[in-house]
């Protein structure tokens, strides 16, 4: 697995490669793993940075399909505006 260089804010390229629903999925597998207890101390740290990046990743993902929502909502008539979508 290929760490970022320290203080790296860049998301590796096998992460930014997943899809939203891929990227959620493995992250619920690191959750189930640490949860478990059965990982080694380095192997839960290791596993705790790869979470914390797919976490990063899929936050993205959501703030991109919101700004393309927004960006998209159709008004009566099939007239195109924009307004702010709401995700809370």
């Amino acid at each position: 697995m290929a760490k970022p260089s320290p203080g790296s804010d860049a998301i590796p390229p096998d992460i930014a490669g997943l899809s939203f629903e891929q990227a959620l999925a493995e992250l619920e597998t690191i959750v189930q793993k640490l949860e478990g207890g059965g990982a080694s101390l380095e192997a839960s740290i290791d596993l705790y940075g790869r979470g914390s990046l797919l976490r990063r990743h899929c936050e993205a993902k959501l703030k991109a399909a919101q700004e393309k929502v927004e960006k998209i909502v159709v008004g009566e008539g099939g007239a195109v505006a924009a307004e702010p979508a709401s995700f809370d």
